[in-house]
Protein backbone atom coordinates (compact mmCIF):
# COMPACT_ATOMS: atom_id res chain seq x y z
CA UNK A 1 0.00 0.00 0.00
CA UNK A 2 1.10 3.19 -0.58
CA UNK A 3 1.42 6.64 1.01
CA UNK A 4 -1.90 8.03 -0.68
CA UNK A 5 -3.78 5.07 0.16
CA UNK A 6 -2.42 4.85 4.28
CA UNK A 7 -3.71 8.19 4.04
CA UNK A 8 -7.16 7.07 3.05
CA UNK A 9 -6.95 4.42 5.35
CA UNK A 10 -6.22 6.63 8.48
CA UNK A 11 -8.71 9.33 7.04
CA UNK A 12 -11.72 6.53 7.36
CA UNK A 13 -10.12 6.18 11.21
CA UNK A 14 -10.83 9.76 11.71
CA UNK A 15 -14.25 9.87 10.38
CA UNK A 16 -15.23 6.43 12.69
CA UNK A 17 -14.03 7.55 15.44
CA UNK A 18 -12.27 3.85 15.92
CA UNK A 19 -9.06 3.13 15.41
CA UNK A 20 -6.93 -0.01 16.24
CA UNK A 21 -3.24 0.22 17.66
CA UNK A 22 -1.16 0.90 14.81
CA UNK A 23 2.45 0.60 13.96
CA UNK A 24 4.13 2.48 11.05
CA UNK A 25 7.57 1.02 9.64
CA UNK A 26 9.54 2.70 7.03
CA UNK A 27 12.64 4.60 5.77
CA UNK A 28 12.91 8.04 8.34
CA UNK A 29 11.59 11.21 6.56
CA UNK A 30 8.63 9.92 4.73
CA UNK A 31 5.44 11.04 6.84
CA UNK A 32 4.85 8.63 9.59
CA UNK A 33 4.80 11.08 12.65
CA UNK A 34 3.01 13.53 10.26
CA UNK A 35 0.59 10.70 9.40
CA UNK A 36 0.09 10.19 13.38
CA UNK A 37 -0.33 13.66 14.03
CA UNK A 38 -2.64 14.13 11.38
CA UNK A 39 -4.73 11.41 12.57
CA UNK A 40 -5.15 12.64 16.20
CA UNK A 41 -6.14 16.12 14.65
CA UNK A 42 -8.46 14.60 12.23
CA UNK A 43 -10.08 12.47 15.66
CA UNK A 44 -10.08 15.53 18.25
CA UNK A 45 -10.04 18.57 16.72
CA UNK A 46 -9.08 20.90 18.61
CA UNK A 47 -8.35 19.09 21.56
CA UNK A 48 -6.06 16.62 20.26
CA UNK A 49 -3.35 18.17 22.06
CA UNK A 50 -5.09 16.64 25.57
CA UNK A 51 -5.24 13.27 23.94
CA UNK A 52 -2.40 12.77 22.06
CA UNK A 53 1.54 12.03 23.54
CA UNK A 54 4.43 11.92 22.03
CA UNK A 55 7.45 9.52 23.30
CA UNK A 56 10.65 9.13 21.45
CA UNK A 57 11.40 5.51 22.81
CA UNK A 58 15.35 6.34 21.95
CA UNK A 59 15.58 8.78 24.59
CA UNK A 60 14.25 5.99 26.84
CA UNK A 61 15.15 2.83 26.32
CA UNK A 62 14.23 0.55 29.04
CA UNK A 63 11.45 -0.74 31.15
CA UNK A 64 11.02 2.25 33.77
CA UNK A 65 9.40 4.18 30.55
CA UNK A 66 6.36 1.88 30.00
CA UNK A 67 5.67 1.90 34.07
CA UNK A 68 6.01 5.04 34.97
CA UNK A 69 5.70 7.70 31.45
CA UNK A 70 2.96 5.56 29.40
CA UNK A 71 1.00 3.84 32.27
CA UNK A 72 1.00 7.35 33.90
CA UNK A 73 -0.86 8.95 30.58
CA UNK A 74 -2.81 5.70 29.90
CA UNK A 75 -4.40 6.06 33.28
CA UNK A 76 -6.20 9.57 32.32
CA UNK A 77 -9.07 9.36 30.99
CA UNK A 78 -9.64 11.02 27.57
CA UNK A 79 -10.59 14.67 27.04
CA UNK A 80 -13.46 16.03 25.67
CA UNK A 81 -15.70 12.62 26.04
CA UNK A 82 -13.66 10.90 23.45
CA UNK A 83 -13.23 6.82 23.77
CA UNK A 84 -9.89 6.85 23.98
CA UNK A 85 -6.73 8.94 24.08
CA UNK A 86 -3.49 8.35 21.48
CA UNK A 87 -0.08 7.68 22.52
CA UNK A 88 2.56 8.21 19.77
CA UNK A 89 6.12 5.87 20.83
CA UNK A 90 8.57 6.96 18.05
CA UNK A 91 11.60 5.07 17.36
CA UNK A 92 9.89 2.32 19.48
CA UNK A 93 12.61 -0.50 17.48
CA UNK A 94 15.16 0.91 19.72
CA UNK A 95 13.12 -0.35 23.00
CA UNK A 96 14.72 -3.33 24.60
CA UNK A 97 13.20 -6.68 24.51
CA UNK A 98 11.85 -6.26 28.28
CA UNK A 99 10.59 -2.90 27.50
CA UNK A 100 8.24 -3.99 24.45
CA UNK A 101 7.37 -6.98 26.67
CA UNK A 102 5.98 -4.96 29.20
CA UNK A 103 4.64 -2.90 26.21
CA UNK A 104 2.63 -5.62 25.26
CA UNK A 105 0.91 -6.09 28.76
CA UNK A 106 0.51 -2.38 28.80
CA UNK A 107 -1.66 -2.30 25.57
CA UNK A 108 -3.62 -5.17 26.39
CA UNK A 109 -4.54 -3.70 30.19
CA UNK A 110 -5.21 -0.38 28.79
CA UNK A 111 -7.01 -0.93 25.03
CA UNK A 112 -10.43 0.57 26.56
CA UNK A 113 -9.02 4.03 26.53
CA UNK A 114 -5.99 4.15 25.03
CA UNK A 115 -4.83 3.40 21.54
CA UNK A 116 -0.93 3.25 20.65
CA UNK A 117 1.10 4.46 17.29
CA UNK A 118 4.70 2.56 17.21
CA UNK A 119 6.71 4.18 14.57
CA UNK A 120 10.24 2.28 13.88
CA UNK A 121 12.59 2.07 10.88
CA UNK A 122 12.42 -1.39 10.96
CA UNK A 123 9.16 -4.01 11.93
CA UNK A 124 11.44 -6.82 12.10
CA UNK A 125 12.90 -5.40 15.68
CA UNK A 126 9.40 -5.09 16.99
CA UNK A 127 8.66 -8.30 18.82
CA UNK A 128 5.61 -10.84 17.25
CA UNK A 129 3.47 -10.24 20.12
CA UNK A 130 3.17 -6.60 19.65
CA UNK A 131 3.24 -6.71 15.38
CA UNK A 132 -0.05 -8.75 15.98
CA UNK A 133 -1.96 -6.14 18.11
CA UNK A 134 -1.35 -3.87 15.39
CA UNK A 135 -2.27 -3.01 11.86
CA UNK A 136 0.62 -2.79 10.11
CA UNK A 137 1.37 0.05 7.68
CA UNK A 138 4.57 -0.21 6.13
CA UNK A 139 5.39 3.78 4.64
CA UNK A 140 7.96 3.64 1.43
CA UNK A 141 10.34 6.80 -0.06
CA UNK A 142 8.53 9.18 -1.71
CA UNK A 143 8.04 9.66 -4.99
CA UNK A 144 10.55 11.77 -7.48
CA UNK A 145 7.00 13.23 -8.26
CA UNK A 146 5.40 13.72 -4.79
CA UNK A 147 8.61 15.14 -3.80
CA UNK A 148 9.15 17.54 -6.29
CA UNK A 149 5.00 18.83 -5.81
CA UNK A 150 5.52 19.50 -2.44
CA UNK A 151 9.38 21.41 -2.88
CA UNK A 152 7.51 23.51 -5.30
CA UNK A 153 4.35 24.51 -3.72
CA UNK A 154 7.08 25.56 0.04
CA UNK A 155 9.02 27.32 -2.68
CA UNK A 156 5.76 29.15 -4.02
CA UNK A 157 4.63 29.82 -0.38
CA UNK A 158 7.89 31.31 0.79
CA UNK A 159 8.26 33.56 -2.41
CA UNK A 160 11.96 31.49 -3.05
CA UNK A 161 12.77 30.83 -7.52
CA UNK A 162 14.16 27.19 -7.60
CA UNK A 163 15.44 26.09 -10.94
CA UNK A 164 13.96 22.89 -12.19
CA UNK A 165 17.79 21.24 -12.27
CA UNK A 166 17.83 22.24 -8.58
CA UNK A 167 14.63 20.31 -8.02
CA UNK A 168 16.38 17.72 -9.36
CA UNK A 169 19.46 18.21 -7.56
CA UNK A 170 16.77 18.47 -4.55
CA UNK A 171 15.62 14.55 -5.51
CA UNK A 172 19.12 13.20 -5.36
CA UNK A 173 20.13 14.53 -2.67
CA UNK A 174 17.32 13.41 -0.58
CA UNK A 175 16.75 9.59 -2.03
CA UNK A 176 13.12 10.16 -1.10
CA UNK A 177 13.33 11.72 2.58
CA UNK A 178 11.18 14.53 2.60
CA UNK A 179 12.59 15.76 5.67
CA UNK A 180 15.94 16.02 4.47
CA UNK A 181 14.77 18.02 1.01
CA UNK A 182 13.31 20.17 2.94
CA UNK A 183 16.74 21.25 4.90
CA UNK A 184 18.70 21.02 1.98
CA UNK A 185 15.90 23.92 0.37
CA UNK A 186 15.91 25.96 4.06
CA UNK A 187 19.75 26.18 3.74
CA UNK A 188 19.84 26.72 0.01
CA UNK A 189 17.21 29.72 0.31
CA UNK A 190 19.29 31.47 3.52
CA UNK A 191 22.25 31.84 0.84
CA UNK A 192 20.32 33.25 -2.08
CA UNK A 193 16.61 33.46 -3.28
CA UNK A 194 17.26 31.98 -6.76
CA UNK A 195 18.42 28.84 -5.92
CA UNK A 196 20.57 26.82 -8.51
CA UNK A 197 21.68 23.11 -8.79
CA UNK A 198 25.32 23.73 -7.28
CA UNK A 199 24.03 25.57 -4.16
CA UNK A 200 21.97 21.87 -3.04
CA UNK A 201 24.74 19.74 -3.76
CA UNK A 202 27.18 22.40 -1.77
CA UNK A 203 24.44 22.52 1.57
CA UNK A 204 23.65 18.80 1.39
CA UNK A 205 27.31 18.25 1.05
CA UNK A 206 26.15 15.72 -1.44
CA UNK A 207 28.16 14.71 -4.35
CA UNK A 208 26.73 15.84 -8.20
CA UNK A 209 25.84 12.63 -9.77
CA UNK A 210 27.86 13.76 -12.69
CA UNK A 211 30.89 14.33 -10.94
CA UNK A 212 30.82 10.55 -9.60
CA UNK A 213 30.65 9.76 -12.90
CA UNK A 214 33.82 11.37 -13.84
CA UNK A 215 35.40 9.17 -11.29
CA UNK A 216 34.49 6.00 -11.95
CA UNK A 217 34.70 6.39 -15.84
CA UNK A 218 38.69 7.51 -14.94
CA UNK A 219 38.62 4.26 -12.87
CA UNK A 220 36.93 2.04 -15.29
CA UNK A 221 39.58 2.90 -18.13
CA UNK A 222 42.12 2.37 -15.93
CA UNK A 223 43.57 5.85 -14.64
CA UNK A 224 43.61 5.04 -11.25
CA UNK A 225 45.59 8.14 -10.75
CA UNK A 226 43.72 10.51 -12.36
CA UNK A 227 40.61 9.06 -10.46
CA UNK A 228 41.95 8.83 -7.26
CA UNK A 229 43.02 12.96 -7.75
CA UNK A 230 39.33 13.68 -8.84
CA UNK A 231 38.22 12.20 -5.21
CA UNK A 232 40.45 13.87 -3.77
CA UNK A 233 38.78 17.10 -4.54
CA UNK A 234 35.43 15.25 -2.78
CA UNK A 235 36.80 14.41 0.29
CA UNK A 236 38.28 17.67 0.77
CA UNK A 237 35.19 19.61 -0.07
CA UNK A 238 33.87 17.64 3.12
CA UNK A 239 31.73 14.72 0.99
CA UNK A 240 31.28 11.80 3.34
CA UNK A 241 32.62 7.82 2.47
CA UNK A 242 29.03 7.20 2.99
CA UNK A 243 27.72 9.66 0.54
CA UNK A 244 30.13 9.06 -1.98
CA UNK A 245 29.05 5.27 -1.54
CA UNK A 246 25.35 6.20 -1.94
CA UNK A 247 25.95 8.46 -5.43
CA UNK A 248 28.11 4.75 -6.88
CA UNK A 249 24.95 2.74 -5.99
CA UNK A 250 23.01 4.88 -8.10
CA UNK A 251 24.52 5.43 -10.97
CA UNK A 252 25.94 1.93 -11.04
CA UNK A 253 23.22 0.28 -13.64
CA UNK A 254 23.63 3.55 -15.90
CA UNK A 255 27.67 2.68 -16.76
CA UNK A 256 28.61 1.68 -20.04
CA UNK A 257 29.97 -2.40 -18.49
CA UNK A 258 28.65 -5.41 -19.00
CA UNK A 259 26.14 -6.88 -16.27
CA UNK A 260 28.99 -9.23 -15.05
CA UNK A 261 30.65 -6.20 -14.42
CA UNK A 262 27.88 -4.30 -12.71
CA UNK A 263 27.61 -7.34 -9.72
CA UNK A 264 31.16 -7.65 -9.58
CA UNK A 265 30.77 -3.32 -8.47
CA UNK A 266 28.09 -4.02 -6.30
CA UNK A 267 29.29 -6.72 -4.18
CA UNK A 268 32.60 -5.05 -3.95
CA UNK A 269 30.85 -1.74 -3.17
CA UNK A 270 28.76 -3.27 -0.22
CA UNK A 271 32.15 -4.71 1.00
CA UNK A 272 33.55 -1.66 1.15
CA UNK A 273 30.51 -0.03 2.90
CA UNK A 274 30.37 -2.88 5.33
CA UNK A 275 33.94 -2.21 6.31
CA UNK A 276 33.83 1.58 6.85
CA UNK A 277 30.62 1.06 8.99
CA UNK A 278 32.66 -1.50 11.27
CA UNK A 279 35.70 1.14 11.87
CA UNK A 280 37.46 0.84 8.98
CA UNK A 281 39.83 3.84 7.71
CA UNK A 282 37.35 5.75 5.24
CA UNK A 283 40.42 6.95 2.63
CA UNK A 284 41.78 3.54 2.78
CA UNK A 285 38.75 1.52 1.90
CA UNK A 286 37.89 4.35 -0.88
CA UNK A 287 41.47 3.77 -2.28
CA UNK A 288 40.60 0.41 -2.45
CA UNK A 289 37.58 0.80 -4.33
CA UNK A 290 38.49 2.58 -6.92
CA UNK A 291 41.90 0.17 -7.03
CA UNK A 292 39.74 -2.99 -7.92
CA UNK A 293 37.42 -0.95 -10.63
CA UNK A 294 40.57 -0.09 -12.26
CA UNK A 295 41.89 -3.50 -12.31
CA UNK A 296 38.68 -4.84 -13.34
CA UNK A 297 38.57 -6.94 -16.55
Amino acid sequence: MGQDGIVERLKSYARSGKMPHLLFSGPPGVGKTASAIGLARGLYGDLWEYNFTELNASDDRGIDVVRNKIKVFARIAPVGGFDFKIIFLDEADALTSDAQSALRRTMEIFSNNCRFILSCNYSSKIIEPIQSRCAVYRFKFLSADALKKVIREIAEEEGIKIRDDAIEALKDVSGGDMRKAINALQSSAAIEREIEKETIYEMAASVRPDEMRKILDSALGGSFDKARDQLSLLIEKGTSSEEIIKVIHRIIFDLDITNDKKVRLIDRLGETEFRITEGADERIQLDALLAYIALME
